[in-house]
């Protein structure tokens, strides 16, 4: 309970009613009690905006503010308040408390200012760009060095470049540039890593908007660009592009493409549009319709598979059909045969991650292109009838290492996606760490690896992939802003060609109660289509 006391000057004070029977409360003028009230603070306002409240101590009669300040250093060391109240001890760091993030953030155009792209053979390009990693320090990282933490968890560079990059200030912990690597680590540091970051090339082909009515965006995406920024992709992705050419920005994302499929790619414009059709995901109401084609001749008429499916790896979306995976349902049609690979309607019933890559594997009939699902890792029989005869970490280990053997570049979106080749894998995948592919950068935060899926938050994509390097193919190194640090500017990497940078798989339809939006079916899905008819 709380009692309003008012006097001259244009006084009002709530003071809890407590107060009022174990204190004396003075002011410069008498003091009138009136009605309590039940407003749980006190409130303090007055019309010279200068206001004080004295109480008087029972016991010895004398006002608070009459007692000398004590002297901020007497007897003792000033205290930080950000250190908890604690008087450091000689060489003890002052650690910052954490800094809260605001979920509501999207990119913004600073971040789109950060490098420019150009166009080359056909292939949309980043030039190079320097890019801080941020992180507050892991709970297995406290007690130990940074020289340690780069040791056993960013090794694809020597330790010998960090204490460089070190002594170029480019390391930092709590903004303050770290000149020594074993300084030990503690909890709520914060790190930042100063690193010069190279992106793979996509598909030059344009963005093309497909309706933009102020509620809902749709685009119909090319092949090889991913949706948001993850692993080493960041301005090439729909995103960045549609923030740094077509002005963007503050999307909600309602659904997701794998970075090779192609087609239908629907945003929410608002909040409320976006909760809308959240609501319409989860009910079932929304049709999703694509097109594929497949290795061999697929069966006619209507095929259902209704195999369950079950994460293999969370970090780059890996699964399999198992018993104990989640129910699953999706409808296949085919549509032509040309002798060789054969054309398939998909109606996904369920929203499983890779559900039709998946579904069709298990099938015998792998999508056409597919370096995941398509991959000989997967045993003699490719994962069909869902027999690999190997645990779910020997499977990840051959992945990486088939791909790793035909040094392609698939293996570098598998570090991206956090698998390491060593035989430490399961256990990798068991932790939270997300670095670049460079090895340079801290574990990804909210802005490049988040899972959330909305005002253009970057979502973990699946792990993208290239098939093949061709040995022949012209090299050439990126242009633009040369490190002498950086280990990429030192290395000269073929170009991949558009066929290693497509999956013939496309996101043709997406239907709702009121709505119906669609994209031109590829060139690939045309009944006499043949494979060398693509380059």
């Amino acid at each position: 309970m709380h009692v309003r006391v008012s006097a001259k000057g244009s006084l009002l004070f709530l003071v809890p009613r407590r107060l009022v029977r174990r204190h004396v409360v003075r002011f410069s003028s008498s003091a009138n009690i009136k009605r309590p009230l039940t407003r749980p603070f006190i409130h303090l306002w007055s019309e010279r905006g200068n206001l004080t409240m004295e109480q008087s101590d029972t016991n010895t009669g004398k006002r608070k503010h009459d007692e000398p300040d004590p002297p901020e250093t007497a007897g003792r060391g000033k205290r930080r308040r950000g250190a908890g109240g604690k008087k450091l001890r000689p060489g003890e760091r002052y650690i910052p408390p954490p800094q809260k993030r605001n979920p509501g953030v999207s990119f913004s155009q600073d971040h789109f200012n950060e490098t420019s792209y150009y166009v080359e053979g056909g292939l949309r390009k980043v030039f190079p760009y320097y890019f801080d990693f941020k992180t507050y320090c892991k709970g297995r990282w406290v007690g130990k060095s940074l020289q340690e933490v780069f040791k056993s968890e960013f090794r694809s560079e020597s330790i010998e470049y960090y204490e460089s990059a070190a002594k170029e200030g480019r390391i930092r912990l709590n903004e303050t540039p770290v000149e020594d690597l074993s300084v030990v680590l503690r909890n709520n540091d914060h790190m930042r890593n100063t690193v010069h970051r190279h992106e793979p090339p996509v598909i030059g082909t344009p963005l093309k908007i497909l309706v933009d009515d102020g509620e809902v965006l749709v685009v119909d995406k090319p092949a090889s660009i991913p949706v948001h920024p993850c692993g080493r992709f960041r301005h090439n992705t729909v995103i960045f592009i549609l923030g740094k050419e077509h002005g963007i920005s503050e999307l909600h994302t309602v659904h997701r493409l794998d970075r090779l499929t192609s087609g239908v790619l629907l945003f929410a414009r608002t909040l409320e549009t976006s909760k809308k059709l959240d609501q319409m995901v989860r009910e079932r109401q929304l049709e999703k319709e694509y097109v594929c084609r497949v290795e061999g001749e697929f069966p006619e008429g209507k095929l259902i598979c209704e195999e369950p499916i079950l994460v293999v790896s969370f970090k780059i979306g890996l699964c399999r059909v198992d018993p104990k995976g989640k129910e699953c349902r999706t409808v296949f049609q085919r549509l032509s045969f040309n002798g060789k690979t054969s054309v398939v309607r998909c109606l996904p019933l369920t929203g499983r991650t890779h559900q039709i890559r998946v579904h069709l594997q298990y099938l015998g009939f792998p999508i056409l292109n597919d370096p995941i699902y398509g991959s000989h890792a997967w045993g003699p029989h490719r994962g069909k009838g869902g027999l690999t005869g190997k645990s779910d970490e020997e499977l990840l280990q051959a992945l990486v290492e088939e791909h790793r053997s035909q040094e392609d570049l698939h293996l570098l979106a598998f570090m991206d996606d956090c698998i390491r080749v060593t035989k430490e894998a399961a256990k990798v995948e068991e932790t939270d760490v997300e670095a670049d592919k460079s090895g340079k950068g801290f574990p990804a935060q909210a802005e490049d690896c988040s899972e959330k899926e909305n005002s253009n938050k970057a979502s973990s994509e699946e792990p993208p992939s290239l098939e093949s390097t061709v040995a022949n193919s012209a090299q050439k190194a990126s242009p633009g802003i040369q490190d002498h640090l950086c280990s990429e500017c030192k290395l000269v990497r073929p170009d991949p060609t558009k066929k290693e940078l497509i999956m013939y798989l496309h996101a043709l339809r997406y239907k709702g109660p009121d709505f119906e939006y669609s994209a031109e079916s590829p060139d690939w899905a045309k009944e006499d289509w043949v494979e060398t008819d693509f380059s």
